[in-house]
């Protein structure tokens, strides 16, 4: 009977685990939804800005633009774009991993970390790592400004030489079962598409360099705000395949120990009966 009673609370206890998964899978879903529909309607301004930075570049002189300066690389800045709760699969451990991998080959003395999100803060405060500045608990209210100010805090970092480069490592949202781990390079700002300047006629007010030296930080922040979007959404995605997982694997448990229960009771009832036949034989005897 004890058998019996821990297999009917081990039921019940992962009854409640599915319960909870499959909760928290149907919420996930209804946040990705949302973060996928802000996702692509930013995706053609980031698009558009870039253009037109391409556009014009070209025809400047850009040796007074910083934010395009190539300089010999001494020290890296790497922002690492992860979530702040859990339960989403291998999304975390993955940028982790890939960060991890860079600063081996970098070294970690010459790497400055600018930690987005809760989970890689926390990684990389706790093991001594160069971590320059760190954003969480921003995601649930999430908007340009949140891009703005940790694109104004790796932009002040490089313009003031503490960095010479500076990359990204995020997911990128593809589908809702896949995400394509990134690592791109956003300082110094590399505009390698050719655009054919005869295309263009256009006139530029107040100038075409003082329009590109206010676009190229937006520009920064723009695809900041981008990345962050696909970042939240690949979160969502992979937390919702999580849990879907989660249930599914739940439901297998439950699954087995009734079959489990089923034995043991089958088991039990099969045992009083061989000892009331066994007494009653007894009782003739």
């Amino acid at each position: 009977m004890a058998n019996l009673k821990n297999l009917s609370e081990r039921i019940k206890s992962v009854t409640s685990i599915q319960q909870v998964t499959k909760a928290m899978k149907m919420v996930a879903a209804a946040k990705v939804k949302k973060a996928q529909d802000k996702m692509e309607i930013s995706r053609p301004y980031s698009k558009n800005t870039q253009e037109l930075i391409c556009r014009i570049l070209p025809q400047i002189s850009s040796t007074d633009i910083s934010l395009v300066e190539k300089r010999d690389v001494k020290n890296i800045g790497i922002i690492v774009i992860s979530s702040d709760r859990g339960f989403a699969g291998s999304f975390n451990s993955s940028v982790i991993r890939k960060v991890e991998k860079e600063i081996e080959k970098i070294g970690k003395d010459k790497v400055y970390l600018f930690c987005i999100g809760k989970k890689s803060s926390e990684y990389f405060s706790k093991r001594d790592f160069n971590v320059k500045e760190t954003f969480f608990d921003f995601w649930k209210d999430m908007n340009y400004e949140t891009a703005s100010e940790i694109s104004n805090s790796f932009i002040r970092a490089f313009e003031q030489n503490d960095i010479d480069e500076v990359h990204v490592v995020y997911n990128r949202f593809k589908t809702l079962a896949s995400q394509e781990l990134m690592m791109e390079k956003v300082l110094p700002v590399d505009f390698t598409t050719d655009y054919n300047a005869k295309d263009y006629n256009y006139d530029y007010e107040p100038g075409q360099k003082e329009i590109v030296s206010t676009l190229i930080p937006k520009h920064v922040t723009v695809q900041m705000w981008q990345q962050l979007l696909e970042s939240y959404s690949s979160e969502e995605a992979a937390r919702m395949i999580a849990m879907d997982n989660a249930t599914e694997n739940a439901k297998e448990i439950i699954k087995e120990l009734k079959l489990e229960f089923n034995k043991a009771r089958q088991a039990a009832i099969t045992t009083e009966m061989l000892e009331i036949v066994g007494g009653a034989e007894a009782l003739v005897d």
